[in-house]
C-alpha cells in the first residue's frame, strides 16, 4: 500500500463583537471533503505550486468566506498531523494553521460549505468536530490571553 502525501494550510479566524473574541467555523458537508460525515472545521485547502502557507489562508480565505482583511498574529503556527483513507488510498495530512484577526462579520460562502457560525471560544469548542481541531482552536485562544495586543 502506498501512502500519498498532502499539505494544506488554514486559519483560526476571529474578530471581536462588543469585546468578546468570536471564531469562525464551517460546516462541511459529508462526501464533500472525502469524509463520510459532515463536520465544523476552519477555513483551510491545498497548499499550491508557488504559495506558502499564508498565502494559501489568504487566497482560501477568500474563495470560502469572501474575507480579505486578515491580519496575522505574529509568533503562532501549529501544525496538525494525521492519516485518513480516501477510497483505497492511505493519505498522510499536514495542516499549518495561523491565527487571523477579521474586522469583516459577513461571510459569503463557497459551494464547499453548508453554513458558517462565528461563536465564542467555549461554543466553538464544543461544535468543532475533531479533537486535533480542538487543540488548535484551545492554543490559539492560549495565545490571545498571552498577547492581548494581537486583539
Amino acid at each position: 500500500m502506498t501512502v500519498k502525501f498532502e499539505k494544506s494550510a488554514g486559519a483560526v479566524i476571529f474578530r471581536e463583537e462588543f469585546g468578546e473574541k468570536k471564531f469562525l467555523l464551517l460546516h462541511y458537508p459529508s462526501m464533500a471533503h472525502r469524509s463520510k460525515k459532515d463536520y465544523w472545521d476552519y477555513v483551510k485547502g491545498h497548499v499550491e505550486k508557488d504559495e506558502n502557507g499564508p498565502d494559501t489562508v489568504v487566497r482560501e480565505a477568500e474563495e470560502e468566506t469572501g474575507i480579505k482583511d486578515l491580519e496575522f498574529a505574529p509568533g503562532f503556527r501549529v501544525s496538525m498531523k494525521y492519516f485518513f483513507r480516501c477510497k483505497s488510498n492511505l493519505i498522510f495530512k499536514v495542516v499549518d494553521f495561523w491565527l487571523a484577526k477579521t474586522q469583516t462579520a459577513a461571510v459569503r460562502l463557497s459551494g464547499e460549505h453548508n453554513d458558517f457560525t462565528w461563536l465564542s471560544y467555549k461554543e466553538a469548542y464544543e461544535m468543532l468536530s475533531f479533537k486535533n481541531a480542538k487543540e488548535v482552536l484551545k492554543k490559539a485562544n492560549d495565545f490571545l490571553q498571552k498577547n492581548e495586543k494581537i486583539s
